[in-house]
């Protein structure tokens, strides 16, 4: 018994990294190597912004809150993990780093710093559609993006 036991979880491990692999490509992630960047685009979604009145306050990282950093707060993706956020009717898009959780409302995908509202032209809107793709560079297996995003 411990012989066959042996021989079957190697088997049920490989098979379930290719269902892993397989969900992963259902989903439709799109993956593109770029010059050192791998960029893996994974929701869109309702963006919105918080600005002054938080300055100063702690984030969830730890660190003080600047509404002219480029930062974001996101529910699962990891602290650190920087993020392109996409304006699909303007075009116009902004690189910004994980540092904070939310949105608290569910109906939105990332709030976002003043900075980056501002760089993507959204401040008299106060909310975007847009696109997040997850920038990891060239040694880090997009994978991890895969395991960050499966609270959605």
């Amino acid at each position: 018994m411990r012989a066959f036991s042996a021989m079957l979880i190697p088997l049920l491990l490989t098979v379930s990294a290719a269902a892993q692999d397989a969900d992963f490509e259902d989903e439709s992630v799109a993956a593109t190597q770029g010059e050192a960047d791998i960029e893996t685009e994974i929701a869109g979604g309702m963006a919105s912004y918080y600005g002054r009145e938080l300055a100063g306050n702690r984030t969830a990282s730890g660190e003080r809150f600047d509404p002219e950093e480029m930062t974001a707060a996101h529910r699962t993706l990891p602290f650190g993990t920087r993020v392109r956020v996409t304006d699909p009717t303007s075009g116009r898009s902004v690189i910004v780093r994980i540092n904070d959780r939310g949105p608290f409302h569910k109906s939105r995908l990332i709030d976002l710093s003043q900075a980056a509202a501002r760089e993507l032209g959204m401040i008299r809107r106060g909310s975007a559609m847009v696109q997040i793709t997850v920038l990891t560079d060239g040694d880090t297996a997009p994978a991890a993006v895969q395991i960050a995003d499966n609270g959605r």
